[in-house]
């Protein structure tokens, strides 16, 4: 089924419908708790058999660990920058971006589609397993991706905490209105949501003077 791309202007909190797919269109919402549901035991599994089966080490754990998780702010910043920041030529193209992310600029206070459906996530992170396996040696693949899938989910609640929460610590409070302004001053820039780190080594951070916010 067709994809729909509104033209008109939305509510930021508004839910727009994107298929004309009944059961597409239920599969494009996610409640919040549904990620940590289903990848939480996943990641929970792989490093609990790193450790069990495997019989790796807590040093070595800790080394993957910090490995894992810091690949995968790397692939946030990439994924984010140049890949939902595209801009395709086709009217497919199009589609396709705005889909994954392009609807979430339209309605940014939208909450069931703020998080990465199952059904969407599940073929990522397949292929990235697979990737993993290639290049890792055994069994190290295994834990390098449950910290990666840890990395994701820690992302995934930051993004949700940053539209739906106050986030008065300023650690917190930092990374909210550092999104904010991705989102309401300029979009080019700034595609780091759990850490500002790649935006700092890229020099995407930031595009235009700073300003006071009250978010």
């Amino acid at each position: 089924m067709t994809s729909h791309q509104p033209s008109r202007t939305h509510r930021v909190d508004e839910s727009v419908r994107l298929f004309e797919n009944p059961l597409l269109e239920k599969l494009s919402h996610v409640h919040p708790i549904v990620p940590l549901l289903v990848w939480g035991p996943v990641a929970i599994w792989l490093i609990a058999r790193a450790v069990m089966v495997h019989g790796i080490g807590w040093g070595g754990m800790a080394m993957i660990g910090v490995a894992g998780l810091v690949t995968w702010t790397l692939a946030e910043y990439l994924l984010h920058r140049y890949l939902f920041h595209f801009e395709p030529k086709t009217d497919m193209g199009r589609r396709f971006i705005y889909l994954f992310h392009g609807v979430h600029h339209d309605t940014p206070q939208d909450k069931t589609r703020l998080l990465m459906p199952p059904a969407g996530a599940l073929p990522i992170i397949a292929v990235l397993y697979l990737m993993f396996y290639t290049v890792l040696p055994y069994p190290w693949a295994e834990p390098f991706t449950g910290f990666f899938i840890i990395g994701y989910l820690v992302y995934d609640y930051i993004h949700y905490a940053t539209h739906h929460f106050p986030m008065r610590h300023p650690a917190l409070k930092f990374l909210k209105h550092y999104h904010m302004r991705h989102h309401f001053s300029d979009d080019a820039g700034r595609y780091g949501v759990s850490s500002p780190l790649w935006d700092l080594i890229f020099r995407t951070y930031p595009t235009k003077p700073e300003r006071s916010d009250r978010t």
